[in-house]
């Protein structure tokens, strides 16, 4: 099931929010629309409202996935402690010291994959493989060096910028060994990790998401019963009901 959402004014949930199967990370304040994650997934994973450095941001700073969270070196201990007194024990929690700060631009990861940006220290890509307990490779996604930007993975499959060849869709897909498809969020939006969050059983998306999005999203995520044969039945049916 994808679900859209808003972080007061703003469609960009991805920016404010982290996603994983074992835990979820919000900011501070957020409209009514994003209590969302609490009311879904509050009785399956905890859902953790907090900053980091200060900033609410968590989205675009922090990476993660079921088995540790990274967060910069300029997370506060305040905020360290209590994000790792709210996680599941098994859980790692590690301060990462690297230039490339926002760990959720640079590092797209699902429970056994992580790419990185093609820049990143040599101990980030060791922590990242340590902690996250996945293989690394560093990439880019459409030239783009900011993989976890441009793209957002599950274990179930990826959606990635729009203007991603055939040709590299298929190496991302042999890499992650999942289904890769490009596609856009927020009404043509290419920020993907921008503007969507997503776990093997639920996708939280923006606002403006159109309903043609939220079925690729659905479909490639593998989320309810949106299997492609379901999409195209339903876009014949409300074909013809248009007619």
């Amino acid at each position: 099931m994808a679900l859209r959402a808003q972080f007061e004014n703003s469609s960009e949930i991805g920016v404010f929010s982290k996603l994983t199967n074992a835990y979820c990370l919000v900011a501070h304040g957020g409209s009514a629309h994003f209590k969302v994650f609490e009311s879904e997934l509050g009785e399956h994973v905890p859902v953790i409202t907090t900053s980091i450095a200060g900033v609410r941001v968590v989205g675009r700073l922090t990476a993660g996935n079921r088995k540790g969270l990274l967060v910069p070196n300029t997370t506060t201990d305040q905020e360290l402690l209590h994000i790792k007194n709210s996680m599941p024990e098994a859980v790692v929690v590690q301060r990462v010291e690297e230039r490339l700060s926002a760990l959720g631009n640079v590092i797209a990861t699902n429970d056994y994959v992580a790419l990185v940006h093609p820049d990143i220290d040599k101990e980030t890509e060791e922590i990242v493989a340590d902690v996250l307990g996945v293989e690394v490779f560093r990439q880019t996604v459409a030239s783009n060096v900011l993989v976890g930007t441009y793209c957002a993975v599950s274990n179930q499959g990826a959606l990635v910028h729009p203007a991603t060849t055939s040709e590299e869709q298929d190496e991302l897909a042999s890499l992650l060994q999942v289904p890769v498809v490009a596609g856009t969020v927020n009404r043509g939006s290419d920020v993907i990790g921008a503007g969507l969050v997503v776990n093997d059983w639920i996708a939280f998306c923006g606002m403006d998401t159109t309903a043609t999005e939220i079925s690729v999203i659905e479909s490639i995520f593998k989320l309810g019963d949106a299997q492609p044969s379901h999409i195209v039945k339903e876009m014949r049916s409300s074909l013809i009901d248009a007619l």
